[in-house]
């Protein structure tokens, strides 16, 4: 019982500090003046990751605001494991999340865009992603919460990455998001990649866009 407790209060503080983040405002100007830590990898198309292995950095632009800040957070308090973007978020207050997160929401979208139609799920997957319509939209781009990801056109080879990083528990690249570990315990290597392709041939409005190294 004991145990069980501990694990809900730290739950608890573990929303409320992700909660507090959020509710920061954040500026769009200050977070372009920010992000030099962002574009040497997310502002280069193509640029891929070598750690744990070879895959593309995923595209962030167009991307929810509020899963940027959440996913920021979860690096700074190490609830992401992946050591690149731990560093990177642990230099980060709550404001530099913030303006981060305002930037690169609206980085590349385009206003009035029409909305993707319903995603047309394989047969062979519908009962494994029968979940994930629930939180990422039936179109996987207009999400049923902000603080989930838009999943409709991401890197494929990314998107598998992430999906393993959830099996990770305290491996290295693990991420300790409750719902996604149950989400993916069920799932088999084949499934997670057959996933990743399917999301990843999806149309979607995320974007890289190139950006200058220097301002």
């Amino acid at each position: 019982m004991k145990t069980v407790t501990t694990v809900l209060m730290l739950a608890l503080a573990s929303a409320f500090s992700m909660a507090q983040a959020q509710d920061v405002k954040g500026d769009v100007k200050a977070g372009e003046k920010k992000n030099a830590m962002c574009i040497g990898c997310h502002g280069i198309p193509g640029y891929q990751a070598s750690f744990p292995q070879v895959h593309r950095v995923p595209m962030i632009s167009g991307q929810n605001g509020k899963y940027i800040a959440a996913a920021l957070d979860a690096y700074r308090k190490g609830d992401r494991k992946h050591p690149s973007m731990r560093g990177i978020g642990a230099g980060l207050s709550d404001q530099d999340i913030a303006d981060l997160a305002a930037f690169y929401e609206q980085h590349g979208r385009v206003a009035n865009a029409p909305k993707a139609p319903k995603a047309d799920i394989p047969a062979s997957l519908q009962a494994k992603m029968a979940s994930c319509v629930a939180c990422h939209g039936d179109n996987f781009s207009d999400t049923t919460d902000p603080a989930n990801p838009r999943l409709a056109g991401q890197h494929a080879d990314y998107l598998y990455v992430a999906l393993r990083s959830y099996k990770g528990g305290n491996h290295v690249t693990g991420r300790n998001n409750a719902t996604m570990v149950g989400m993916v315990a069920p799932l088999s290597d084949k499934d997670m990649k057959q996933i990743a392709n399917f999301l990843g041939s999806l149309p979607g409005e995320l974007k890289t866009i190139p950006q200058a190294r220097t301002r």
